[in-house]
């Protein structure tokens, strides 16, 4: 049984930084694309970053020079590094996981994703 647990969430000041966690149970490591999401109230939950089953990354504009994800399947964790944030990075953040497709792939449409995480509040106000 798959099972996803963030944590790491908080608050921080615009240009601050947080690390986020997530420990990821029950997955064939090697052919699982993980990825982190964010949503913020009226808006649909948006792809940040993702990382293949062999360790390719690839993140959207806004964060990939400021965002970093990584994976240590040794101790089944996601995480993601944020660094220089900004207001508009303010939302709840989730780890998923999909369908282990091969060691290559991702699939990023939320609609496509079988496994989440619960969610942590990422805030950046001063």
């Amino acid at each position: 049984q798959v099972h996803l647990a963030e944590s790491g969430g908080g608050s921080a000041p615009p240009g601050g930084s947080l690390t986020l966690s997530c420990v990821a149970a029950g997955l064939t490591y090697s052919e699982t694309c993980l990825l982190w999401f964010r949503q913020v109230p009226g808006k649909d939950r948006e792809w940040v970053a993702a990382i293949t089953g062999d360790g390719r990354k690839m993140a959207i504009d806004d964060v990939k020079a400021r965002f970093a994800i990584s994976r240590d399947d040794s101790k089944n964790t996601l995480f993601l590094s944020m660094n220089n944030l900004k207001p508009e990075d303010t939302g709840i953040y989730y780890c998923a996981a999909d369908s282990p497709y091969g060691s290559q792939m991702c699939v990023v449409a939320p609609k496509d994703i079988p496994y989440w995480g619960q969610g942590t509040q990422v805030t950046v106000s001063s």
